[in-house]
């Protein structure tokens, strides 16, 4: 009988993760640890329907008011680990630590259990918050800002990829909100949002990753060709970048390394360009920022903040730029410009440091 009462409230959600399921396993641009990280999201939000049915389940049954109360600490602490989880797996070498404020929460929904300090259940069975009632939600707001600011400042800062992500973190963040307006009915859509948002977002991301360099993030020289043939007149500077010393990394130390250092030198890309400013990887160490809407001073501060940012890690960049002030160059035109100042920054580089760029 509970069992025919969970399929019936829970059939859509079951449907949306089986797909997410399908979904991770046919395509071709996800690692092996990616999926796994997201197959273990899958279950989590499962076990959750299973918490959230089951808490309510028993909700006029006084006796398992200690059950109750412990359902309902899972359930105050799962949305901030979700989005802790989707933030730890899109975004690259972030630590650990950004699991430390929905442990924290954890801990305090346990107490409660006990003290009444979040949420409390009389002998009546009547739910009641306490105190610290809106913690919980306070933290799903946060997360889920943390979310969108992380994703958006590595993301190319295109709508395309900016919309999907501030429809992610909203939907996540929802619960900041509905459970106030909705109240229990919300209980009833809480798992089917959170699968829906991370399904929908997934699948974004699958169709964004064809016009993305895998190794890098940037967008990719398909990306660059498609974008650049679209209003080209509009286009008001192309700046040229060129990793010095790959050949170098590559020989003496491995192709790993080499890997490892573009897609620290593209990081520092992606965190420099700001909205209309699009970087694209082109060939091995060869990248290109596209500038729409964008003045000479604007340019010039990119190339600063690239610099800046650059000096920050071992590696090091040579760029050049051209600007389209009256609108009449070509790309074409505008690329070799932006080439030719790259490259005799790229000369005064090795002649500062002494040796030959070719063997480099």
């Amino acid at each position: 009988m509970l069992f025919k009462e969970y399929l019936l409230q829970n059939w859509p959600l079951l449907l949306v993760l089986v797909a997410f399921i399908i979904s991770l396993f046919l395509t071709v641009f996800s690692d092996k640890k990616t999926v796994k990280y997201m197959v273990f999201l899958i279950a989590s939000i499962f076990a959750l329907s299973i918490v959230v049915f089951i808490e309510f389940a028993i909700k006029a049954k006084p006796e398992y008011k200690m059950l109750r109360l412990v359902m309902m600490a899972i359930r105050y602490s799962a949305t901030p680990f979700i989005i802790a989880e989707v933030i730890y797996i899109n975004i690259k070498k972030l630590k650990s630590f950004i699991f430390i404020p929905a442990l924290l929460l954890l801990i305090l929904d346990i107490v409660s259990i006990f003290t009444g300090i979040v949420f409390r259940v009389d002998d009546a069975g009547q739910f009641s918050r306490g105190p610290l009632g809106v913690t919980p939600f306070v933290m799903v707001g946060l997360y889920s800002a943390i979310l969108i600011y992380l994703l958006i400042e590595r993301s190319n800062k295109s709508v395309m990829e900016i919309v999907p992500i501030v429809f992610l973190g909203l939907s996540l963040g929802s619960g900041l909100v509905l459970p106030f307006i909705l109240k229990e009915s919300y209980s009833s859509i809480f798992c089917l949002t959170i699968a829906i948002a991370l399904f929908s977002y997934n699948e974004f991301t699958i169709h964004e990753l064809t016009k993305k360099d895998a190794l890098t993030g940037l967008l990719n020289r398909q990306a660059y060709y498609a974008d650049v043939s679209r209003d080209p007149k509009k286009i008001s500077a192309i700046i040229s970048l060129d990793m010095n010393g790959l050949k170098a990394i590559n020989d003496n130390i491995g192709h790993k390394a080499g890997d490892e250092a573009l897609v620290s030198l593209s990081l520092c890309f992606i965190r420099a360009v700001k909205y209309h400013q699009h970087g694209y990887r082109v060939g091995g160490d060869e990248f290109v920022i596209v500038c729409r809407k964008s003045s000479e001073d604007d340019v010039q501060m990119l190339v600063e903040r690239i610099k800046k940012l650059v000096r920050e890690t071992k590696y090091s960049c040579s760029i050049g730029y051209s600007m389209n002030k009256d609108g009449n160059k070509t790309v074409t035109e505008m690329l070799k410009e932006s080439d030719e100042m790259m490259y005799k920054d790229k000369e005064r580089y090795y002649l500062e440091i002494g040796k030959d760029r070719r063997k480099i």
